[in-house]
């Protein structure tokens, strides 16, 4: 009887999730002007040739989770062996939870309940051991790019220009060390004794020797150029008068910028519109072409794999293993 009850549970729940996903994606979507201004800047081109630009940009947008999914597979090799096939479709699923959780933190559940019931906290501490790989990158090209940024349109004493790219440079050695290094992290938390019970939890830490993280960084590496080389397309094609190197400057600090601020994914679009309003002011004065630009990878990248990922949700069993079928 109680299996029966955490059945039906199990499958209201489900529901509950799509549901609520499928009405935060039209609510936002039927009240977004952007995506409207994009359309209309469509308008005037020709249709093969929107056709085959934006089919790159979404054959690009199913590369970088593929590459995510390889990522999430190689992580979870010190805890669980899984298919290639169950990863990926554990990354869709948690982007269908995180569309609608703060700072994404719904792709953490959608994801490890594809996992045993015993080691799905092990493996949102796995999960975070790559996020962390991917905010290194963004923070190293980030600082980069705004030293850039500082230097060409940012009236600085010399000096100080100096003093601005030396903390950069120690900011970005100490991501590295950090990130080569997270084993210290399990050393820490050993180290105090209130967190000493849950040390069966982040023990796994412990086991990503430097040679293992540079292959997680390196897949982290391969997504941060296919999801730059995304923003490229559609701004070098709708903007032609910007500089190809210009565009890659403000794609990094645009994805630098909006891994600081706390959001939503549905509500992000209005942190990336203006973000990429403003840094792109400097180079362009096509606003309405840049957020148009935003609001479509926007839609590609979250709001597409979330309807995509829906369809996984039902795979799940909260309460025990996976579906199989």
């Amino acid at each position: 009887m109680i299996s029966k009850y955490k059945g039906i549970f199990s499958n209201v729940l489900k529901v509950a999730i799509v549901a609520f996903t499928f009405w935060f994606i039209y609510h936002k979507l039927s009240a977004n002007t952007n995506l409207k201004e994009f359309k209309n800047i469509l308008s005037g081109i020709p249709a093969p040739e929107i056709a085959a630009v934006l089919s790159l940009v979404v054959l690009l947008m199913f590369l970088n989770w593929g590459l995510e999914a390889v990522k999430w597979k190689r992580l979870l090799r010190q805890i669980e062996s899984i298919s290639l096939w169950r990863s990926i479709e554990s990354v869709f699923c948690g982007l269908t939870w995180a569309v609608f959780t703060p700072n994404r933190i719904g792709e953490y559940g959608g994801r490890v309940f594809f996992l045993s019931p015993k080691r799905r906290i092990i493996g949102v501490v796995a999960m975070a051991v790559g996020n962390i790989g991917q905010m290194v990158l963004t923070n190293i090209f980030g600082a980069i790019a705004v030293c850039l940024f500082i230097y060409r349109f940012v009236d600085l004493d010399y000096r100080l220009n100096y003093a601005l790219v030396a903390l950069s440079v120690m900011f970005c050695i100490f991501f590295l060390i950090f990130f080569f290094n997270i084993r210290w992290l399990n050393g820490l938390l050993l180290s105090m004794r209130f967190t000493r019970k849950y040390k069966k939890f982040y023990s796994i830490l412990g086991r990503y020797h430097k040679k293992e993280l540079l292959h997680i960084l390196s897949l982290c590496l391969a997504r941060y150029v296919v999801f730059s080389t995304q923003y490229f397309i559609m701004f070098y094609w709708l903007i032609p008068d910007i500089h190809y190197l210009d565009i890659l400057m403000m794609v990094c600090i645009l994805f630098f910028v909006q891994s600081t601020l706390p959001s939503l994914d549905l509500f992000d679009i209005g942190v990336r519109s203006v973000t990429a309003s403003y840094f792109f002011s400097f180079v362009t004065s096509q606003d309405v072409a840049v957020i148009a630009c935003t609001a479509s990878i926007w839609l590609i990248n979250i709001i597409i794999p979330a309807i995509l990922g829906s369809y996984f949700v039902f795979k799940l069993n909260f309460f025990g293993s996976l579906n199989r079928r």
